[in-house]
């Protein structure tokens, strides 16, 4: 990168320069070094130079699979000296993370001796370690030395290292990669190779290939510590599509039983790159801190494989609600970047898709094919020529030894005696004589057959694209059938999941034990919770004049919901309120609720339940309890009201049509259709008032007909055919009610 640089002045005087575009000179110059040489993956090989240079390094040492262990102090040193100039240390770390099973999902080394473990303990010196390749390191050098790549000179000029490595795998989609430089970064997840084997196949099949047809054979990362992949599939399609997004990773865990219904949690997959030690003590600190009231113990009992034990507190608790907390506050449940930032072509940095991440693979894989064919078609032509001469030789071989013996220059003689090439006469002249005695026709002309018929096979294939790309599809189906997912390496280890329905406020109420109560509210605002369903209230005693306004049944884990005249709402914990042995408690203590405002209505909370809440100008709309419950003591606007106006109602919406009554008497009847679905706003016109506002509604289904109270608690009900003549669209006027309603124009 120095040509960018402005050659420094001769010795003995001074030059002024511009500090700033000096400045941005060198910074450049320092940026794109740490880009191309550093920080980025090739999109080829997958491999950053530290990598590819020890694995090359290697490779010169002949540390081959089979081969005997030779010390990481030799590689180091070997790779240092020769192509990497830089800290042996920073060598040694790109090693050892190359050798560790939980850091690359297909280790490139196979390592011998302290290699450090997922606790985050260190690997050992480098004197103290062996290392050699592994059969996946040797896939990815397969073909090096028949000119299948590029090589270029090294930093001193005195050998040469290649630029990218031949690649028989897709390694950068396969092991990952992860590195800042300057103004840019990558992070890439592990992938499960027989899938990304998969996808390379439908890609050479079909090259329109869209990315989600390709997340049929690759759904997601697949980490080499397991775990369980809970990101929607939707973000993980956008993420593949963009080469930008995230994945939430959780741990793997199962509830395992002990004596006497006592149970606890066992962790035995963690998330990708968390370290255990640093994630027990996070738990343990929270844990001191009183941060997991769920949680009573942790405790680590891993050896090879790990056991995370996690107790809880009580054995009701709620296994799911206990790690649902534990997920939300620890390294349990991580998320891990995708920033799919590579070298395209090894020069381009981009932000690439899935698919263009497979593709520079299949074309460096294709070109990787042709280079070797060209190299073996080159060896071929010399091999033929060379039989043609020894062919020559075999059939005048008492001539030949004389020249060889007697001829002061035999090379010529035999060039000119027998029409030989330079080449010919020359291998012929290094061939011993023992050699030369040896010679049989029929073995020279079965080899020049032999390899006159490889040669017409790689002029056709040199010569058809769709042959060069069959050629490559057969590689991958090698590849697949060695990593398929039926071996012990090839099995996917990270799996899907989805996040189980729990809201967060749920958490805190885990440790209630579920008790039936009933909810007494007094007309003053007064609650209580009474032990167990108590059907008769009369001997109930409240405070002065007050009387009782309203009571249901409910449970200790449920949640109580309380609409204010303003319109807010309020959710109270059933666990939280008063007993009944006394007169219970004022809401506003455990609720915000604005000086002068009253409590217009006190419900139980159930999921899902639909409400239709109206103002009291007749302004009303639908909402879920859903969108109601939650918040904090200053409770969440519900009813958007214009003063002098206020909160009026909120009655179960079930049913189909909508029954409006004015304080004017006017009883109108609609389709519930017509109403909208909010969570919070001011409404539309539920009826038409010219004086006064709304009384009361009810919602109801028409084929059952509309029911009522009277003033001595008697049912009447009218049927969908008498309700003809008040049937109408929301926002008319309506008309007198049947005869019978209550004359406080209340249903009752």
């Amino acid at each position: 990168m120095g040509k960018h640089i402005t050659p420094p002045p001769s010795a003995g005087r001074a030059e002024d320069v511009n500090l700033r575009e000096a400045l941005e000179e060198r910074y450049l110059a320092y940026a794109l070094s740490t880009i191309m040489g550093r920080a980025l993956p090739d999109a080829r090989d997958g491999l950053k130079p530290v990598h590819r240079r020890i694995l090359y390094g290697m490779h010169i040492l002949r540390l081959d699979p089979g081969a005997a262990f030779k010390k990481c102090a030799k590689i180091v040193g070997d790779v240092m000296g020769s192509f990497h100039p830089h800290g042996d240390q920073a060598i040694y770390d790109a090693l050892v993370r190359l050798a560790q099973d939980f850091s690359s999902r297909y280790p490139l080394i196979d390592g011998q001796g302290n290699f450090g473990n997922i606790d985050g303990d260190g690997a050992a010196a480098y004197r103290y370690t062996e290392a050699r390749m592994t059969d996946v390191a040797r896939l990815l050098l397969e073909g090096i030395d028949e000119d299948a790549v590029d090589f270029r000179e090294n930093y001193s000029g005195d050998q040469n290292e290649p630029v990218v490595l031949p690649a028989a795998l897709p390694n950068l989609l396969a092991n990952g990669a992860q590195g800042i430089a300057v103004g840019m970064a990558t992070s890439i997840p592990p992938h499960n190779l027989a899938e990304l084997c998969d996808a390379a196949l439908h890609l050479i099949a079909h090259k329109n290939s869209t990315p989600d047809q390709l997340l049929q054979f690759v759904p997601g990362p697949d980490f080499p510590t397991g775990g369980i992949l809970v990101e929607p599939r939707e973000s993980i399609a956008e993420a593949y599509r963009t080469g930008r997004g995230s994945f939430r990773l959780r741990a793997r865990w199962t509830r395992e039983e002990g004596s006497r219904g006592v149970w606890a949690v066992v962790v035995t997959e963690i998330p990708y790159m968390v370290q255990k030690s640093k994630l027990i003590e996070k738990i343990a600190e929270l844990l001191n801190d009183k941060k997991l009231p769920l949680v009573a113990d942790i405790r680590d009992e891993s050896a090879e494989d790990i056991r995370v034990v996690i107790e809880p507190r009580a054995r009701t608790v709620d296994p799911e609600m206990m790690m649902e907390q534990l997920f939300k506050l620890t390294e349990l449940e991580s998320r891990f970047p995708l920033n799919m930032n590579l070298l395209a072509d090894g020069v381009v940095p981009r932000v690439v898709s899935l698919k263009e991440a497979l593709r520079q693979w299949l074309d460096h894989r294709r070109d990787v094919l042709l280079r070797r064919s060209r190299h073996r078609q080159a060896e071929i032509v010399h091999r033929l020529e060379v039989l043609a001469g020894m062919l020559i030789v075999f059939l005048n071989l008492d001539r030949v030894i004389a020249i060889i013996r007697e001829a002061d220059d035999p090379k010529q003689e035999l060039k000119a005696s027998f029409d030989l090439s330079d080449v010919q006469a020359t291998y012929i002249l290094d061939t011993r004589l023992r050699g030369l005695r040896r010679l049989e026709e029929m073995q020279l002309r079965r080899e020049n057959d032999d390899l006159a018929k490889e040669k017409r096979e790689i002029e056709a294939l040199l010569g058809d694209e769709a042959k060069q790309w069959k050629a490559v599809a057969g590689q991958i189906r090698d590849l697949k059938k060695k990593y398929g997912p039926d071996t012990k390496i090839g099995r996917r280890r990270t799996s899907f999941g989805d996040l189980p329905d729990i809201a967060t406020g749920d958490i805190a109420g885990a440790m209630i034990e579920r008790e039936s109560v009933t909810i007494v509210v007094s007309e003053k605002g007064w609650i209580r919770a009474l032990k167990g369903h108590v059907e008769d209230l009369s001997a109930l005693q409240f405070k002065g004049d007050d009387t009782l306004s309203v009571s249901f049944f409910a449970e200790t884990t449920s949640k109580i919901l309380v609409l204010a005249s303003d319109g807010r709402i309020f959710t109270l914990e059933a666990s939280k309120l008063p007993g009944g042995r006394g007169q219970g408690e004022p809401i506003r203590l455990m609720a915000d609720i604005a000086e002068g405002e009253t409590i217009i209505a006190v419900f139980p909370y159930a999921a899902g339940q639909k409400m239709l809440a109206a103002a009291s100008d007749g302004r009303g709309f639908v909402a879920t309890q859903d969108e109601m419950a939650g918040g904090t003591r200053k409770g969440k606007l519900l009813l958007n009201t214009d003063k002098p106006a206020t909160a009026a109602l909120v009655i179960p919406a079930e049913g189909d049509h909508v029954a409006v009554i004015g304080e004017n008497r006017k009883l109108l009847i609609f389709p519930l259709a017509q109403l909208p679905e909010m969570p919070r706003g001011k409404g539309v016109r539920l009826q038409k008032y010219r004086d006064g506002g709304i009384s009361d509604a009810q919602v109801f289904s028409l084929k059952d007909g509309l029911t009522w109270k009277d003033s001595a608690g008697r049912t009447f009900n009218v049927g969908p055919r008498e309700l003809r003549d008040w049937l109408g669209n929301r926002a008319e006027a309506g008309r007198l009610p049947p005869k019978g309603f209550p004359k406080n124009n209340k249903f009752g």
